[in-house]
């Protein structure tokens, strides 16, 4: 059995050695998947039409972020969460795209009456 006095002094090593991961390169990677899905997505004719255009305004929320936060390095010398109108921003453009994707599969929903038994 572990000495439970050892156990507080790996943990905060555990804890130390994530808090020193850069994460950067995980978000760049994490756009492949996206864009995977995306392609699926517009080939399978299966989404409405508005929650598509929604799914793909994200990539524009992503843009505008980089931009945003590119911005409020070098103008500000801060973080993009540090910077609230640039930060606030940024949000607004995932607020959109999600409204886009709530509204279109709502409108799909009721365009489409459920048949019995579903």
């Amino acid at each position: 059995m572990a000495d439970p006095a050892l156990a507080p002094s790996a943990l905060s090593a555990a804890f130390s050695a994530l808090g020193a991961f850069d994460p950067a390169p995980l978000f760049g990677l994490s756009l492949f998947p996206y864009l995977a899905f995306l392609w699926w997505a517009w080939r399978c004719g299966r989404f409405p039409r508005l929650a598509l255009w929604g799914f793909s305004a994200t990539l524009l929320f992503v843009l505008v972020t980089i931009g945003a936060a590119l911005v409020a390095l070098r103008v500000y010398g801060h973080q993009l969460a540090d910077v609230d109108p640039l930060h606030g921003g940024a949000e607004a453009f995932l607020t959109l795209s999600n409204t886009l994707v709530l509204l279109g599969f709502w409108r799909g929903s009721i365009s489409k009456p459920s048949q019995p038994g579903q």
